[in-house]
């Protein structure tokens, strides 16, 4: 059994690793057509990639009904920068 879960564990990072590969030079092959400036592929890319995984985590908070996750996530980066609503 324990085979098993490290042999899944790594075909599913050897998957995330193609994966990313394979969207990042898609991605820039795409912006580069439009002759988007590579600066401003790299930033993009980075800022999908640094939200996603927030993103995924609140839409399956919400689908699950635990909707303070998804508010907590999209509170949180106000508290990071020190911003305060009045």
């Amino acid at each position: 059994m324990i085979l098993v879960n490290i042999l899944l564990l790594s075909i599913g990072f050897f998957a995330l690793i193609k994966g990313a590969d394979m969207f990042v030079s898609g991605s820039s092959s795409i912006a580069a057509r439009f002759h988007v400036p590579s600066l401003i592929i790299g930033l993009t890319l980075v800022a999908m990639g640094t939200s996603a995984p927030e993103l995924a985590v609140s839409v399956t908070a919400a689908l699950q009904g635990s909707n303070e996750i998804a508010i907590f996530l999209f509170m949180l980066p106000f508290f990071r920068t020190g911003y305060q609503p009045m």
